[in-house]
């Protein structure tokens, strides 16, 4: 389990001695200026005894010393050499073998305490990944089950339990990181309205010369799918990022049947209107976030899911056109 810099408090039992100490690799880290508090010493002296372990190579000075950034007082960000455990504890042992000895004491159990827990996340995590992926799959066979597919819809749904398992795999080596909502675009170039969606539509029904009941509206719900994505809860956006609006008008407009007839048509058709509105449908090689048996597929997998894996459905189409898969 990778740490983003943590910071815990070392204070000796005299409480002669604080520090702010950096947890961050599975390790503990100290500027020199820190261990120096810590011996009750000069910094010239870490200096140098820093220099003569790594001259006798006692340590390998790469192995135990780290650029790390640094807020001051001053509310300035700088980069600082950093020291690890080894190092800290092989100087301790030529300055002050008391202090060394409290101080690796208290850093091995913070470290063990760190790991113990970091380990029991992973695997509960590692558990919800492997759920995901369980219910995927449920929902893939249930389409099978369900309905008769031609060729590019087989293709499509294969395509999606690759491209899922591929994302998972990936998330996996970031920590063993449950599915997740990461890699996404936060701010829009373009907002969705019910007239803006409306007049796409109409577009689409012209393109492909749909009959009278194809975008026909049974009631008001079309419109409040579009409300729904933009929709705040204390203030702050219940999906807020791009991707997550563009899977639940995804979601919405196939789960609502707002339409005479058309919902998937219309669904997939807006899911990528909206992305490409905001810039996002294609990598910057020019290829397309998602193919379109892949879109297929995730419509007709949305169609077939209860309403209680909603939640699940999102993460999934998210993963997928994660700029990061």
């Amino acid at each position: 389990m990778k740490n983003k810099g943590e910071i815990i408090i070392y204070q000796t039992p005299d409480n002669e001695i604080q520090l702010d100490v950096r947890l961050e690799e599975e390790n503990i880290w100290l500027t020199q200026a820190q261990i120096a508090t810590l011996f009750g010493t000069k910094r010239q002296a870490i200096t140098k005894h820093l220099s003569n372990i790594f001259k006798e190579n006692e340590l390998d000075k790469i192995s135990v010393s780290s650029i790390l950034e640094l807020t001051a007082t001053d509310g300035k960000v700088y980069r600082t050499n950093f020291y690890n455990l080894d190092a800290i504890l092989s100087i301790g042992y030529r300055v002050n073998s008391k202090n060394a000895t409290r101080f690796r004491i208290w850093a091995n159990k913070i470290l063990k305490d760190y790991i113990i827990k970091g380990y029991s996340i992973n695997e509960k995590l590692k558990l919800e990944q492997y759920n995901d992926l369980k219910q995927t799959i449920k929902l893939l066979s249930n389409v099978v089950k369900n309905k008769e597919l031609t060729a590019d819809e087989q293709q499509g749904l294969l395509q999606v339990i690759t491209d899922y398992t591929y994302a998972l795999d990936t998330l996996d080596k970031y920590d063993y990181q449950s599915l997740a909502i990461d890699g996404t675009t936060k701010k829009g170039k373009f907002r969705a309205t019910y007239e803006t969606a409306m007049s796409a539509i109409d577009v689409l029904r012209k393109k492909f010369g749909s009959g009278k009941l194809f975008g026909n509206e049974k009631d008001r719900s079309f419109e409040s799918s579009i409300n729904t994505i933009y929709q705040t809860f204390g203030g702050k956006e219940l999906y807020p990022s791009i991707e997550e609006k563009a899977a639940m008008l995804l979601y919405l407009v196939t789960k609502n049947h707002s339409f005479s007839d058309g919902n998937k048509r219309i669904a997939a058709f807006l899911f990528l209107w909206f992305l490409d509105r905001n810039g996002v449908l294609y990598k910057p090689d020019g290829s397309r976030l998602i193919e379109n048996n892949t879109l297929v597929a995730l419509t007709l997998m949305i169609a077939e899911s209860r309403s209680e894996e909603k939640d699940m459905m999102v993460k999934v189409v998210v993963n997928l056109i994660n700029k990061n898969n």
